[in-house]
Parts: structure tokens; C-alpha cells; sequence
């Protein structure tokens, strides 16, 4: 009995220690928020919930060790009430209950519920027993169909799920891995690409053959082809109809 009561004590340390650590940090946190609501940032918002959230699943994890004892089983009953200050009372709670008194111990210790909650019970149990055997059996019947019709309607939608997902995994593939490697070889380092013959240089040609220049359109034009005029131009056909005009009319100055 002593050996469980020595556990009880240091898991009780333990778990007062972690609350106090979860409670300053709210604190911190809510007087931050009504404080420095101009400067506060989203980044140290989210490292104050952190934080708290780090702090609650530690706290979760030590109620839930198979070391911590079962606080569940273990009643608070008020040993001693009186209407008069209790000024240790006032320390353990930092003020917030100064007495403990017939009115506190039903809030605090949840001893008794409260007086809307008792009265919807009891509004429920009554209507529970005025109920009779076919109107229990119609409410269950009801109950009964509209639950089946929801199972079908998730069932649906999860078979549709699923038929999309397996759909979606086993579309044909469109490109090609080793296409696109190709491609952006090409494109970033000129890999596999022919390499451009420059103005007036002669391609290699197989057989020693000579193959005369051949320049790009707008180009310079080679005044020894034939059809060229002197001095590499070409006749122009304006003048030449401007002269056959001349002859044909030659008062139509």
C-alpha cells in the first residue's frame, strides 16, 4: 500500500511539473496575442503552438505509460467544507477559489451536474418511457434506413475513388525518359546537333569535287551569272517598258 501511494506521489509531482510547464506557456501565448497583436508574427505564432502542442502530446504520452497509475479509478471527495477563506487554498489555486464551499465543490469537482443539463435528461428519460413497443420498433426501422442509405452513398463514392485512382495508375504513359534527357542535352550543351557550314567556306565534298559558293537569300549575287547585266545587275523590265512605250507613242510627251 505505501509502494503505491509512493508512486502515486511522484506521478502526481510529475504531472503537476508538465501542467504548470502547459499553463505557462498559454499564458505566454495569450498574453501575447492581447499585447503584441501589432508585432507578432505568423513564424513565432506557429513556434508558441509548437510548443503548447509538443508540451500536450508529452503530457498524453506520460497519462497513457503503462508506469503511470490509474487516475481514472481515483475519486476527489471533499473532505471539509467551510464558507471561511482557506488561504493555502488561495496559493495552490493563485487565487482563483478562495473557499471551498457548498456552492464551489458541485462546479470544481463535478459532483453534480448542471441544472439545464439534469433538466434535458430528465425531459429525455421521460419521453423514453412514454414511448411505446411500435414506436420504438418504427423510430429503430427509420434509424435502420437512413443509416443503409448513407453506407450506400459512402460505398459508392469510395468505389469511385477507387476506379479513378486505378484509372489514373494505369494510364498509358505519353512521353518518353529518354526523350526528354535527349532534348535538354541538345538544348543546353548542343549535344547531336549539326554543326553550321559559315558564308564562303566550301563544304567537304567526297571524290575531290569543288562546289562553287552559294550565298543565303538577300545574299550578294555572283555578277558572272548569266542573265546579269553589266556591272552585276539585272535588266530591269520598268525600263524596258518605259522604252517600248517611247517608241509606240512618241508625241504622248
Amino acid at each position: 500500500m505505501q509502494r503505491e501511494e509512493k508512486q502515486l506521489e511522484v506521478a502526481l509531482d510529475a504531472i503537476i511539473l508538465r501542467v504548470n510547464d502547459l499553463k505557462y506557456s498559454i499564458g505566454s501565448m495569450v498574453a501575447k496575442i492581447e499585447n503584441e497583436y501589432e508585432t507578432i508574427n505568423w513564424p513565432q505564432f506557429l513556434d508558441n503552438f509548437a510548443l503548447i502542442s509538443g508540451q500536450l502530446t508529452a503530457l498524453s504520452k506520460m497519462l497513457a505509460h503503462d508506469k503511470s497509475p490509474p487516475l481514472r479509478n481515483l475519486t476527489v471527495l471533499p473532505l471539509h467544507l467551510t464558507p471561511e477563506r482557506d488561504e493555502e487554498l488561495v496559493r495552490l489555486t493563485e487565487h482563483r477559489i478562495p473557499a471551498f464551499s457548498h456552492a464551489i465543490v458541485p462546479d470544481y469537482l463535478r459532483t453534480k451536474l448542471e441544472p439545464e443539463i439534469e433538466h434535458k435528461i430528465h425531459v429525455l428519460e421521460q419521453k423514453a418511457v412514454s414511448m411505446t413497443m411500435e414506436q420504438y420498433q418504427k423510430q429503430v426501422a427509420t434509424y435502420t434506413k437512413v443509416v443503409s442509405h448513407v453506407w450506400e452513398v459512402v460505398s459508392k463514392m469510395r468505389e469511385e475513388w477507387e476506379s479513378e485512382g486505378s484509372a489514373r495508375g494505369g494510364a498509358a504513359q505519353t512521353s518518353s525518359v529518354a526523350d526528354t534527357h535527349m532534348l535538354v542535352a541538345a538544348v543546353a550543351m548542343g549535344k547531336g546537333l549539326k554543326p553550321l557550314v559559315p558564308q564562303g567556306v566550301q563544304p567537304n565534298v567526297p571524290g575531290g569535287m569543288m562546289v562553287a559558293p552559294v550565298g543565303p537569300p538577300g545574299g550578294p549575287m555572283n555578277p558572272n551569272q548569266p542573265g546579269m547585266g553589266p556591272m552585276g545587275k539585272a535588266p530591269s523590265s520598268i525600263k524596258t517598258n518605259i522604252k517600248a512605250a517611247n517608241q509606240i507613242h512618241p508625241y504622248a510627251r
